[in-house]
């Protein structure tokens, strides 16, 4: 509804087997815009995108997270990007974090690192987040299903794995911003990187066993410190979201490392 100068677009929602009924305040959004509401047996995140692409009529599919926020001009300037290279077949849009709490700064820290030293010098990004990636319909398995419904978790990087192997990368549009809030408290949010962390290291495997290389190098971790370091300096994020993150980090390392020596 506050998109600016947007073109034309639908938006479906997926119910993945939630016990409650859809609230009456996202159906009235279809006064908006054009609306679907799914609904299906709880059957996980993917078979929810998946479900999502099935039901969805325009020729570009835009995958969003439940705590994504496009700004304004963002689908603008993903419309705008798609247009001028029509050589490309999927996008990955630019992430931030909301900088006014702790939790939101770490995110802020987090992503603008992860985002600068995964970009590759012809402008593609070796990074896949479906809190804001677009891929054509023509290049997408809309039938088959586009992603792996084996994935619980990191369903994205597993995508990301597929595309490598063709020889692809997404295209990273700058100018389109999506604003990856996070509601949960410094407990919760440690809470959900434990979860998270045990959850996707199956699907790691899966991408190693493939012989893609996804994972950052020890050197290229060290680079990625020392640039954290400096950009924490900057008064709107500071030290104290730099020590978080590395916590953060050092606990996914740990419950990575567990789960691959139970499974030895």
């Amino acid at each position: 509804m506050q998109q600016a100068n947007a073109p034309s677009f639908e938006v479906i929602v997926v119910d993945d087997g939630s016990e409650s009924t859809v609230p009456e305040s996202i159906r009235t959004w279809s006064l908006q815009y054009p609306l679907v509401i799914s609904k299906q047996p709880h059957s996980g995140v993917s078979a929810a995108r998946n479900r999502g692409a099935q039901d969805s009529k325009g020729p570009v599919l835009l995958f969003a997270d439940a705590d994504s926020r496009f700004e304004p001009s963002c689908l603008e300037a993903l419309n705008s990007a798609i247009a001028d290279n029509p050589q490309e077949q999927s996008f990955q849009l630019r992430l931030t974090g909301d900088s006014s709490t702790l939790v939101g700064r770490v995110e802020v820290l987090r992503l603008r690192i992860l985002q600068l030293h995964l970009l590759q010098p012809n402008g593609k990004i070796r990074y896949l987040n479906t809190a804001g990636f677009a891929i054509r319909r023509v290049h997408a398995d809309v039938n088959a299903g586009i992603f792996n419904t084996a994935a619980i978790r990191a369903e994205d990087t597993l995508l990301l794995a597929d595309l490598m192997e063709r020889g692809e990368l997404p295209l990273f549009v700058t100018k389109a911003v999506v604003q990856h809030r996070t509601p949960l408290s410094l407990l919760g949010c440690l809470r959900k990187d434990v979860r998270s962390a045990y959850l996707e290291s199956k699907t790691y495997e899966v991408v190693a066993s493939r012989g893609v290389k996804l994972r950052v190098g020890f050197r290229e971790r060290i680079d990625m410190l020392r640039s954290m370091w400096r950009m924490s300096a900057e008064p709107s994020v500071g030290r104290a979201a730099w020590l978080i993150l590395v916590i953060r980090q050092v606990l996914r390392l740990v419950v990575h490392l567990v789960c691959g020596l139970l499974r030895i």
